[in-house]
């Protein structure tokens, strides 16, 4: 069974999201980081990138090849895009399912007063005794 994925304005973003596709316009790359995994000891490149739309703005890290696709001042639909936490604050973020689409819209402004990724979540994690 194949669910559809819905369509969220940033503003609309919560921890915890998934099955969403999310329309921004890049608005800042960040520095570019070099990370060992510690899965299997590989290394990756990271860049916590800003993005937004008319309703607000959120940090989507961007790994690796990726990186070098996305352009500042270009507007993209990400598909079948997730939510998450990093040291509680929100990320929007992809993985290999999630598709990055470059699309001819624009987005001519985007609400930097309203930036998603600044509010703290504590989140609290179940202790086991």
């Amino acid at each position: 069974m194949t669910t559809e994925n819905r369509d969220v304005d940033i503003a609309e973003l919560e921890p915890g999201m998934g099955d969403i596709n999310v329309t921004f316009k890049v608005v800042e790359k960040g520095e570019t980081n070099e990370v060992t995994s510690r899965r299997d000891d590989s290394t990756h490149y990271v860049s916590d990138t800003v993005v937004g739309d008319s309703t607000g703005a959120v940090v989507i890290p961007v790994w690796d090849d990726t990186i070098d696709k996305l352009e500042t001042g270009t507007t993209y639909e990400l598909k079948n895009a997730h939510t998450g936490l990093f040291q509680g604050n929100l990320r929007l973020k992809f993985n290999q399912e999630s598709e990055l689409v470059d699309i001819d819209e624009d987005i001519e402004d985007v609400n930097l007063d309203n930036n998603v990724s600044e509010v703290v979540h504590n989140r609290r994690r179940e202790t086991r005794w």
